[in-house]
């Protein structure tokens, strides 16, 4: 059953800005989740989400390749709030888009985006205690402004105008297409051709069981291997609680049966790395070929979740090499040639179109500028508070999943947390609330703790964890449920005020504080 749709609460408008309570950046999964989460429990509330792309669904819009689907089970990667009625245990791309635009219609929240809104900074006053927003419209040129009372970021982690990929030596000799999975062209013609696909993570791991059977072959380039595990195509217990139980409980149950399995399998890979390695070469090998070279193409250097693992569901990439449609090469580049890759061994993969399935190329706050009374603020020299606020900057926090586990775990989180710190503000009758850092000796560690190269390259541009509580971040989500739901917000850790107005002299002039 659908919600009641929450009456819509006026936004203050002037000549030159709008002002609304909360200003979200970003109308993607996370920010319609936090959109969705104020309008059940703030719906008195004013808000306004400004995205850059003309149209909402971040990721699940952004990305066209071949197969893109979740690489978690979507019970645990949907809204808390809202079931998934889907029967895949991976939903493809066009059904997370269509779950995410359904939840912004049924919460009224469709009609608060602005689109072709690139927010490229935000400056806090204090004296007001709001912020004031920039953001560039379109390619116009032109910009609006905006202020707000709580500023939300849920711009994701990674640039949506470029991917990464690395200079390969030769390659503008390359007589095919080169393609990057971020910028897939809508009309590429692989049918028949000779497809070499650089990268075995959860990209190419998709996209190649989706491209084999139109292709004359493809080939998985790697320079090391990834843990690859299978999925069940459906989640069959789902299917039961769902007849059983109904929709919502349904899909409660699911949701707590998958976080704990997921949980454990994490940690049981911590904990037994050796034992996780041979299950996992045991569950590849089985599903591979007679006679495949298991520990040269499927096993990995690091230990299981030193890096994400990928799933593949029912086994599809498996399935494919089985049927001699793809083949897997572990080797490096020596260079780019008129009709493909040169490998470092001397082999050469002959190809028509190379794709480039070499990562994200991470960007903080999706880039924008933050400042203080007009002084910029350093990122990097902020610590995360209870992994959603940021050290010493008022009204303002941010959304980052886990790295370890489905993304919305952490969004549902950290959206409770924020309507919880909003009832509390308002209880106390203030106008602003701050993470104070008051030990500014503490050792620091990487936010984004985690040996993937596409972190690693840009670990150092992010904000800090801290070593204790409550800057400490781990990706644990039951310790999240304890410290972002569970938590009194009054627990001492934050600092609540209420802005006063300079004061002015008769003829309206500011007055110099003593």
């Amino acid at each position: 059953m659908s919600p009641e749709r929450p009456a819509r609460p006026s936004e203050t408008r002037t000549a030159q800005t709008t002002h609304v309570d909360v200003l979200i950046v970003g109308a993607g999964l996370s920010g319609i989740g936090v959109a969705a989460r104020l309008r059940r429990e703030h719906p008195q509330r004013s808000l306004l989400i400004l995205e850059s792309r003309a149209a909402s669904g971040g990721t699940w819009d952004l990305f066209r390749y071949p197969g893109i689907r979740s690489d978690s089970d979507v019970q645990t990667y949907g809204y808390d709030f809202k079931p998934w009625k889907g029967r895949k245990a991976l939903a493809p791309a066009a059904d997370i888009l269509s779950y995410i635009r359904e939840t912004a219609r049924e919460y009224g929240i469709d009609d608060r985006i602005r689109y072709h809104h690139k927010v490229i900074r935000a400056d806090w006053s204090p004296s007001d205690a709001l912020w004031t927003i920039t953001a560039r419209i379109g390619d116009s040129g032109e910009t609006a402004t905006f202020t707000a009372s709580w500023f939300f970021c849920a711009a994701g982690y990674y640039n949506y105008d470029k991917g990464y990929t690395p200079e390969f030596p030769g390659e503008d000799r390359f007589s095919g297409q080169i393609v990057h999975p971020q910028h897939w062209p809508e009309d590429l013609d692989y049918v028949g051709k000779r497809v070499v696909v650089i990268g075995s993570g959860s990209t190419a791991v998709t996209l190649i069981p989706a491209m084999a059977d139109a292709t004359e072959h493809v080939t998985m380039l790697q320079r090391s291997p990834t843990y690859i595990i299978p999925l069940p195509a459906e989640d069959a217990l789902y299917g039961v609680f769902r007849r059983l139980l109904g929709d919502e409980r349904g899909y409660r149950l699911t949701r707590k049966k998958n976080i704990a399995q997921n949980v454990w399998v994490y940690k049981l890979c911590r904990r037994f790395p050796r034992q996780a390695r041979a299950v996992i070469r045991w569950l590849n090998k089985r599903m591979l070929p007679a006679g495949f070279d298991v520990d040269t193409h499927f096993n990995p250097r690091y230990a299981p979740w030193d890096q994400r693992l990928c799933v593949v569901p029912g086994g599809d990439l498996f399935k494919t090499i089985r049927k001699g449609k793809a083949s897997v090469v572990t080797d490096t580049i020596e260079t780019f040639t008129e009709t493909g890759i040169a490998l470092t061994s001397g082999k050469h993969l002959d190809a028509d179109i190379i794709v480039t399935a070499t990562g994200l190329d991470l960007l903080a706050l999706g880039g924008v500028d933050l400042s203080i009374d007009g002084e910029p603020v350093d990122l990097t020299k902020r610590l995360a508070f209870k992994g959603t606020m940021l050290s010493d900057i008022p009204n303002f926090s941010f959304a980052v999943g886990y790295v370890n586990a489905p993304w919305t775990l952490k969004v549902n989180l950290v959206a409770d947390f924020l309507c919880r710190l909003l009832t509390e503000m308002d209880r106390r009758g203030a106008t602003v609330a701050v993470a104070e850092n008051d030990r500014p000796d503490m050792p620091t560690q990487p936010l984004l703790d985690f040996a993937a190269g596409y972190i690693q390259r840009s670990a150092h541009l992010w904000p800090q964890a801290g070593t204790e509580d409550p800057w400490n971040l781990q990706m644990d989500y039951y310790r999240d449920v304890v410290v972002l739901r569970d938590t009194p917000i009054d627990d001492g850790t934050l600092t609540f005020s209420k802005a006063e107005p300079a004061p002015t002299s008769p003829q309206g002039d500011l007055v110099e504080p003593d």
